[in-house]
């Protein structure tokens, strides 16, 4: 074991915090950071944990579990737990993938639950590698500690009352997609944003749900239970403080110890570990309680267990330029059918069918890593969004109309059927009228036989497309991470191969030379 390494003391020591807080400070930004406790007169590659130049190939939406774990099998223990995260950086668990994963392996943050995209797969992993990866650590963690300073409000933890303005339809009828415009007031926030940046919202659950756990429990709702060190009613705990719709492990390790019928014991304990009965692969809390009726959990170990309801993220759907203290967001409600009940997702189906307008609801400015339109506003941008990936895209034209930017757009987009389908159809036709659009490529994969999705416009159009690279144009990809954006991104580089004359190694160097400048951009999820 190597000798303890000193957290570096980051904060000084006449800032306004507690003993305790300089610590986790000091831990976290040690983290958030990559700094150490060496001091400048050691030798640089002694002081340097972090290599700069260093690659994670791990570090891609697109490979699946196995596949992340088995690239990073050889690399530091915190570069592990990396791999482990859902490679977005989509800012849901208050850090990017990277700097979760060295807060957790040092200690500054205990909380391993928090990738949502990640789900329980990722939160499962990040526990079996910090067992196996124990013996590596240099105790040097400081732990996570009992009270945490407070942030300015606006912020991930202080989030700031925006009013719902409107949650609109945009799909039409007919169209198999729910999709709102959806239109919050910022005039009574401090909050700003700009172009690229993301929305968190931190949504309420189904109160049907809710409700329904509620009389399972043989609860009013109305009981005052100690949460976070406050009083609150245990309604509003379960509609808007946990996490009832993924109940996590530890959640169901509880309900296993509050079972007096030892199938149930058993059968809840193996679905802790990942196995047992596939039909309860995706529970929520409701499902478990039904499905094992001799379960009686008490109300303060059961939400002790559950993990807190993280916020959802949405990119940004307007230019404060075009729209003075509001903020737009292209929501698709999401719902399916399970064990013969209708399931909701929390955040899109909260803006969709809950939040009335007028409802003032907590949320946040999540700044974006490097997702923007050009500053250079003689550039040309070509931006692929079909779906609601439209949103970022949405923002980055009004933006670029409003600043007067000369360089020409180039706009991909695609969805099932245009006539049910075309999000924002009369303002992008407008664009596209008035040569703010100098190109517009539409795929509706559902209005011929041969489904055509945005890749198959992009390889229509390759000569023209290498055509704006060449001159600097800057290529933005919103949406799916392990369909859509592979399929874009692997089209890109054939399209170098094709047009550029380049190897397939010449390609991918090009391509990453691109992301380094900036101009390979990507907002996926």
């Amino acid at each position: 074991m190597n000798a303890m390494t000193p957290i570096p003391s980051l904060i000084p020591e006449n800032a306004p915090f507690s003993q305790e807080q300089r610590a986790w400070l000091n831990g976290f930004f040690a983290a958030y950071l990559g700094v150490n406790g060496e001091t400048s007169e050691e030798p640089a590659a002694a002081a340097g944990d972090d290599d700069p130049n260093e690659e994670m190939p791990w570090h891609d939406a697109s490979l699946a579990m196995p596949e992340r774990m088995d690239l990073a099998k050889d690399a530091k223990p915190k570069r592990q737990l990396m791999a482990a995260m859902a490679q977005l950086d989509c800012g849901q668990c208050g850090y990017l993938c990277q700097t979760y994963a060295e807060a957790v392996w040092s200690g500054g943050e205990a909380d391993m639950g928090r990738c949502v995209p990640g789900g329980k797969e990722t939160q499962r992993k990040l526990k079996e590698l910090m067992v196996a990866l124990e013996p590596q650590r240099d105790g040097a963690a400081i732990g996570a500690p009992a009270l945490k300073p407070e942030g300015a409000i606006g912020t991930r933890d202080r989030p700031a009352l925006a009013t719902l303005i409107d949650a609109h339809p945009l799909s039409r009828g007919g169209s198999g997609k729910d999709v709102r415009h959806v239109v919050f007031d910022l005039s009574t926030t401090d909050l700003t944003y700009e172009a690229g940046d993301s929305l968190g919202v931190y949504a309420r659950k189904n109160p049907e749900l809710v409700q329904a756990v509620l009389d399972r429990l043989g609860a009013s709702g109305e009981e005052m239970v100690a949460f976070d060190g406050d009083a609150l009613p245990l309604r509003q705990v379960l509609l808007s403080k946990v996490d009832i719709a993924r109940p996590s492990d530890e959640a169901m390790e509880f309900l296993a110890t509050r079972a007096f019928n030892e199938e149930d014991v058993k059968a809840l304990l193996a679905l802790s570990r990942g196995e047992g009965r596939a039909d309860l692969a995706e529970a929520d809390l409701l499902d478990l309680l039904m499905a094992f009726p001799s379960v009686m959990p008490s109300l303060p170990g059961l939400l002790k267990a559950l993990d807190r309801l993280q916020p959802r993220l949405y990119s940004i759907a307007s230019s404060p330029k075009a729209h003075p203290r509001e903020v737009h967001l292209t929501v698709s409600a999401v719902r399916w059918d399970a064990n013969d009940r209708t399931r909701t997702g929390v955040g899109s189906c909260y803006l969709a069918d809950h939040a009335k307008p007028g409802d003032v609801i907590p949320v946040f400015v999540q700044k974006s890593h490097g997702f923007h339109p050009p500053v250079d506003d003689s550039a040309p941008a070509i931006m692929i969004g079909p779906g609601t990936g439209i949103a970022p895209f949405r923002a980055f034209l009004e933006e670029r109309e409003a600043r007067g930017a000369k360089g020409q757009n180039w706009l991909f987009f695609g969805d099932q059927k245009r006539s049910n389908d075309f999000l924002y159809e009369d303002q992008i036709v407008d664009w596209q009228r008035r040569g703010v659009l100098a190109r517009l490529d539409l795929a509706f994969s559902r209005d011929q036989t041969d489904k055509v999705y945005v890749q198959h416009r992009m390889r229509e159009n390759a000569a023209e497309l290498w055509a704006w690279m060449e001159q600097g144009g800057h290529f933005y990809v919103c949406g799916d991470a392990k369909r859509m954006a592979k399929d874009v991104e692997d089209t890109l580089l054939q399209i170098a191969v094709d047009h550029g004359q380049k190897s397939s190694s010449e390609a991918k160097a090009w391509l990453d030379d691109l992301a380094k400048a900036g101009r390979y951009q990507r907002d996926v999820y």
